[in-house]
């Protein structure tokens, strides 16, 4: 599969917006249009410390508590924005090509794990008010998560809330083995568990996965990393688990560690063909999509 066009005009990452505490907006690669982010981890902690991750942890966050009244009122704002069609005049988003004016999707995406955030369910349920509010009902809702905590009830219960509202689990599946799981994701969590959500989560619903690859000191996943990654799709779909797409991407942003760089396309369109080889033995019709990145060096 032929990777998409990524060249874009806008070029600003910044995720403030009149001072939001929780809600912000930027032009995603991957979209192709305008991604409503919801940053339930203001105080910046995070169960993993993945070394591509581009938040800088070196300063403080705020504090932990999310107050889902000032958060529903954030939501209001930027969607008032959006359906009076001024957003675009507003700098940054003034800079966005043409085509990619168009608002493609809310995330839970932000400084941490979302579902770590103890109001999940109540923000999940807030988001799907205010679209409903504002008319935005073709707006998908998206879950970007390492899936480490779905197994509690209290965020079984927010992706219960998630379900209710049409939303989409995005579910990180960055390794086949669990040293190199350790490696990229930076968490003596253990993989089995990120694993077992997984599979409990798309025996359930469609699940989309993100895939993250890169190259540490130089050096990518090893043939042998790879074909367990795609031996992990295999026993997921094996095991009746529902995967919409794969998404097999690298660094487009200044990762926190500087030992990190992008992988190389070609490299990453092997890595998509050992998970296409998976899927058609499977016959799902699971799409699986390469997301190039972008040298940091």
């Amino acid at each position: 599969m032929t990777a998409p066009d990524h060249t874009l005009d806008f070029q600003d990452h910044r995720r403030e917006l009149d001072g939001n505490r929780y809600v912000y907006a930027v032009v995603s690669r991957r979209s192709r249009g305008l991604s409503i982010g919801v940053n339930l981890n203001p105080d910046k902690v995070c169960n993993f410390a993945c070394p591509y991750c581009q938040v800088d942890r070196t300063t403080p966050g705020g504090e932990r508590a999310v107050d889902l009244v000032r958060l529903r009122a954030e939501l209001d704002h930027l969607f008032g924005l959006i359906t009076a069609g001024t957003l675009w005049e507003i700098p940054p988003f003034s800079t966005a090509k043409d085509s990619f004016r168009r608002v493609n999707d809310i995330a839970f995406a932000g400084d941490g794990e979302p579902t770590s955030c103890p109001t999940f369910p109540g923000a999940v349920r807030a988001v799907g008010e205010a679209r409903a509010a504002h008319g935005l009902h073709d707006v998908k809702v998206n879950l970007l998560t390492n899936a480490t905590l779905f197994q509690r009830p209290r965020v079984q219960a927010g992706l219960e809330a998630l379900d209710a509202i049409g939303g989409e689990i995005w579910a990180k599946l960055d390794a086949g083995t669990e040293d190199y799981f350790q490696l990229v994701d930076g968490t003596g969590l253990p993989f089995r568990r990120v694993l077992q959500n997984i599979h409990d989560a798309a025996r359930l619903r469609p699940i989309v996965l993100q895939c993250m690859f890169m190259t540490w000191e130089g050096e990518g996943p090893s043939d042998a990393e790879v074909a367990a990654w795609a031996g992990r799709i295999d026993d997921l779909l094996a095991d009746g688990g529902l995967v919409r797409l794969v998404q097999v991407y690298s660094v487009a942003r200044h990762p926190a560690d500087p030992r990190v760089d992008a992988l190389p396309t070609p490299r990453l369109e092997q890595l998509a063909d050992a998970a296409r080889a998976v899927v058609a033995r499977h016959g799902t019709g699971t799409v699986v999509q390469v997301y190039p990145g972008i040298p940091q060096s």
